[in-house]
C-alpha cells in the first residue's frame, strides 16, 4: 500500500463519516456542515480518481452554489435554526438493512467478476481535452444550449417578475 493508497482511503473515510453524521445528527445546521465535509470528500476523490474536471464542478456547483444557499437558508430563518430532526429506530433499522443489502450485492459483483486492479497511477487530466472538445468539435451545440438557458433564465424572471 502507497501514500496515494492511504490518502485515497483517508477522503474516501472523511467521505463516508460525514455522510453517515448528515444523516444521523439532529441539528439541522449541524448537519449542513457535515454535508460540506461530504461534498468537499467527494471532490477530493474524484482528484484522486483524476477527474478533475468533474471535481471542479462539483465544488462551483454543489459546494458552491446549492450548500451555500441551504446554509443562508437555514442560518436567516430563524425558527428553523432550534428545529430537532427527529429520527427514529426504525429509520436508522432500514437505512442500515438498505446499505447492507447493496454493500452486499456490491461485494458478490466484485469477487465474481474478472476485474483486475492495477497499480495507482494518476491519469492524465481531462479539463483541457473537455475545454478543446466543446469549443472545437461541438461548439453549434455549446452555444445553442446558451441560448436556450438565456431563453429559460428570461422566461423564470418574467415570471417572477408578475
Amino acid at each position: 500500500m502507497n501514500l496515494y493508497d492511504i490518502i485515497f482511503y483517508l477522503f474516501a473515510a472523511i467521505t463516508l463519516i460525514s455522510a453517515f453524521l448528515v444523516v444521523t445528527n439532529r441539528n439541522i445546521v449541524h448537519s449542513a456542515f457535515y454535508l460540506l465535509f461530504t461534498f468537499l470528500g467527494v471532490a477530493s476523490l474524484y482528484v484522486m480518481l483524476g477527474a478533475d474536471f468533474v471535481a471542479i464542478v462539483q465544488l462551483i456547483v454543489y459546494v458552491g452554489g446549492i450548500l451555500i444557499l441551504f446554509l443562508f437558508g437555514v442560518m436567516l430563518t430563524n425558527k428553523i435554526t432550534n428545529v430537532e430532526i427527529k429520527t427514529g429506530t426504525i429509520n436508522i433499522f432500514s437505512s442500515i438493512l438498505g446499505v447492507g443489502l447493496f454493500s452486499g450485492a456490491l461485494l458478490a459483483a466484485m469477487l465474481n467478476s474478472n476485474w483486475k486492479i492495477e497499480e495507482s497511477k494518476i491519469p492524465e487530466q481531462t479539463t483541457g481535452l473537455i475545454g478543446h472538445l466543446l469549443m472545437n468539435e461541438y461548439i453549434l451545440i455549446f452555444e445553442l444550449l446558451g441560448i436556450i438557458l438565456l431563453i429559460a433564465l428570461i422566461g423564470a424572471a418574467s415570471i417572477a417578475r408578475r
